[in-house]
């Protein structure tokens, strides 16, 4: 068994991570953000032989979305084209050819066409750039950010309190907005709306106005 203890891990600023041109492609109810930590289970067999792939190479694949009333997808089309590439930190294969894993988020990138369809998608892939906001809007909206956070917590979404203080260490707006994005936003097409604003501040408000919006 694999247990996360933290919900979040900083890539260093100036760690510089090298994007293949192309991975494969887990599509999910779900997504990656940048510096998160996802924990997966492998047990379909084209999902098996993708992990297979992935760590043959250079040890990434991306998580898509899959697409809003879409039960089971059957192509490209079925999913976001907006994903969160990661990295295989650690994995665990068992004797029933299954795997638990820990998926590093590294990077948001666009899926711009399709080397393979099946077993398993594999993409070629642009990565995405953020634009930065001016440090006094964002100070603002990191004290809003910070403040939803805590309310989040008192109203018993199961977060430690000690997250609080981890997140207040976290200096890069950006950084901070996909760390509470994952950790605190349950509707996963609210994450992607969020996960595909590049605009720093604009994702900030986006975030904060989808957090207020979950409160009990």
């Amino acid at each position: 068994m694999l247990i996360i203890e933290n919900r979040f891990v900083k890539i260093p600023e100036s760690t510089v991570v090298n994007l293949p041109s192309q991975v494969p492609v887990m599509v999910l109810p779900t997504l990656l953000f940048p510096n998160s930590l996802l924990p997966l289970h492998i047990f379909e067999t084209r999902y098996r032989a993708m992990l297979n792939a992935a760590l043959e190479e250079e040890r990434m694949f991306c998580i898509a979305l899959i697409k809003r009333d879409i039960d089971e997808w059957k192509s490209p089309d079925d999913f976001h084209h907006i994903a969160g590439l990661g990295l295989v930190r650690a994995c665990v294969e068992r004797e029933d050819g299954t795997s638990h894993l820990i998926l590093q988020g590294l990077a948001r990138v666009e899926l711009t066409d399709f080397t393979q369809e099946t077993p398993f998608p594999v993409a070629r892939i642009r990565e995405l750039q953020t634009t930065a906001a001016e440090s006094f809007e964002t100070e603002a909206l990191t004290a809003k950010l910070l403040n939803v956070c805590a309310q989040l917590r008192e109203q018993g979404h199961g977060v430690p309190k000690t997250l609080d203080d981890q997140l207040a260490q976290i200096e890069n707006p950006d950084v901070l907005s996909d760390v509470i994005a994952h950790t605190f936003l349950r509707d996963p097409f609210r994450r992607q709306a969020v996960f595909e604003e590049l605009r720093v501040g604009e994702r900030m408000r986006l975030l904060i106005r989808h957090l207020s919006a979950e409160m009990v």
